[in-house]
């Protein structure tokens, strides 16, 4: 395997020079670049990322800790981050924290012992003090999806707000007036953010959410089918179930279909966070979709702004509402009614 002292030697220059070069030194005449690049390639070279690491205290590593990598949402993410880092010379390490909170933790600190240079997170809860401790002290981070709220790290995500009232006013017109929402963690800022969104929008319409309209799930598909139990064993279940993530929204699905029911014949099934599989499902789901992959290269962009002593922004992109079957749309997609205040350009409909 050829070291830098074979490039040096086969460019006719110096170690010093050829470190210059790979480096990035601007002080490098073209001429000097363009010969000790001919032999980097000539030679197969590649430098010594740990000994290159040590000498520039930076190993151009990023790592990434999501809630769960089973969840197509955060699979997505996860394949943008790492095709964003990769173009702009950086490498990524997933940590899975499950939606919990200590293996979040866990998955944070390795991280942090590895000498990463930068944070990507979307955190299980708001209340980790390693993550306060390593904000507070100045580790480049970058919150994507969820944030911790009054922690001063730059925030990238999606606001669902605007299509979920674009949900309710399409679940009116359709003449549906017993809406559910199966929630997520409370302790998540997503979980909280969505249910009062949901609540809002009812109230433009004069329909109210019930505490029996409001059950508790964990964005795993286990809580989506125990939640929907409960609000078929109810005497007047809700004529629409909302599910808050993909996950619950499946749960929500087999539930139904177990008690011998359908969507949406018996009762309707919406959800936060469109994926793929909706499409294929019978009936495809009507569905808030989140601009994913944008949002893992919004990100990267934004911490790798911080780490080269650039000053990152916020960054708020709009989901959108994908209008299908599971909700009673009888109308074929082209002639669904929009909602009242929705702009064309804010509702992609399925033909699917």
């Amino acid at each position: 395997m050829a070291s830098i002292k074979d490039v040096a030697a086969a460019a006719g220059v110096s170690v010093a020079t050829v470190s210059r070069v790979l480096n990035g030194h601007p002080s490098v005449s073209a001429d000097a670049r363009a010969r000790v690049m001919g032999a980097v390639d000539a030679l197969g070279y590649r430098p010594n990322a740990v000994a290159r690491s040590l000498r520039t205290d930076q190993t151009h590593t990023l790592g990434l800790v999501i809630s769960d990598v089973l969840n197509p949402y955060f699979t997505e993410l996860a394949r943008s981050v790492e095709e964003e880092a990769r173009a702009l010379g950086y490498s990524v390490i997933i940590g899975n924290a499950d939606e919990r909170p200590e293996l979040q933790d866990h998955h944070v600190r390795n991280l942090l012992d590895r000498r990463i240079d930068g944070l990507l997170v979307s955190p299980t809860d708001g209340g980790s003090p390693l993550m306060l401790d390593a904000a507070r002290a100045g580790t480049p981070m970058v919150f994507v999806d969820r944030w911790i709220p009054g922690v001063d790290v730059p925030v990238v995500r999606a606001d669902g707000q605007a299509a979920v009232r674009d949900l309710v006013a399409h679940l009116c017109r359709l003449g549906h007036r017993r809406l559910a929402i199966i929630a997520g963690p409370a302790a998540t800022t997503t979980g909280s953010e969505r249910v009062e969104a949901f609540r809002a929008a009812l109230a433009e319409y004069g329909l109210s959410l019930p505490d029996v309209y409001i059950g508790q799930g964990d964005f795993q598909a286990e809580s989506g089918r125990r939640v929907t139990e409960g609000f078929l064993d109810l005497p007047e279940p809700p004529e629409v179930v909302f599910a808050a993530d993909n996950l619950m929204a499946l749960g929500a699905l087999d539930a139904v279909r177990a008690r011998g029911l359908r969507v949406p014949d018996d009762i309707a099934l919406a959800a936060f966070d469109d994926i793929p599989w909706f499409v294929h499902t019978d009936p495809p789901v009507t569905a808030i979709a989140q601009p994913t992959g944008e949002l893992g290269r919004a990100a990267v962009r934004a911490l790798v702004d911080r780490i080269e002593g650039r000053t990152p922004r916020s960054v708020t992109l709009p989901a959108r509402l994908v209008v299908r079957r599971s909700c009673g749309e009888t109308l074929v997609p082209s002639q669904t009614p929009a909602p009242p205040t929705q702009s064309p350009s804010q509702v992609q409909r399925s033909t699917s």
